[in-house]
């Protein structure tokens, strides 16, 4: 697995402006039903992935991607952990993440120093630094691979799902690669 901490975070890309557009419009119905499936499948496989928080359990994240039309509110607490997709953040969250997806994807798997984000502005953390903190903790304990969980959710067609998955993060990546020098994700 290479890394993309020696990368400059400006370079990392953004998602094309008219996909956000075209986005903006369609129901977050089915993703809020993914997401639903992703956590459940996610917490099945890494079991103590919100232990790690400990006093920050209770707490309400929410990440919003700067380049998508919608946000995602965590809400880790031990009885009913949820991910949700929404609009816009509510207010009175306890802590709020704010980067481009692929640099957001990018820290999820550890690939990406978020100090470095944090000192070039582009990723933007209000609130509770310390849930946060214990929120990066937690899911860098669970080392997690976001193309192999999300192809998880494919069932038998998870080969060729992560394949797919594979190659277009990939292809995400690659002009970027080949115009600023930057290391591949994988």
């Amino acid at each position: 697995m290479s890394s993309l901490q020696d990368a400059s975070p400006t370079s990392l890309p953004l998602l094309p402006p008219l996909l956000g557009q075209v986005l903006r419009p369609l129901p977050l119905l089915p993703l809020q039903i993914a997401l639903g499936a992703f956590l459940r499948g996610l917490l099945r496989r890494h079991p103590h992935l919100l232990d790690r928080l400990g006093s920050h359990r209770e707490k309400r994240f929410g990440i919003k991607p700067t380049d998508l039309p919608f946000a995602f509110v965590i809400q880790a607490g031990p009885q009913q952990p949820q991910l949700a997709a929404v609009r816009e953040l509510p207010t009175g969250l306890d802590a709020s993440i704010s980067a481009s997806i692929v640099s957001l994807l990018a820290l999820v798997e550890g690939r990406l120093d978020g100090d470095a984000l944090m000192f070039s502005r582009q990723l933007v953390i209000e609130g509770d630094i310390e849930a946060v903190l214990a929120l990066r903790n937690a899911i860098d304990d669970a080392g997690l691979d976001l193309v192999g969980e999300i192809a998880a959710l494919s069932g038998p067609l998870r080969g060729p799902a992560q394949r797919l998955l594979a190659a277009a993060r990939d292809t995400l990546l690659k002009s970027t690669t080949n115009e600023s020098g930057m290391r591949r994700w994988s």
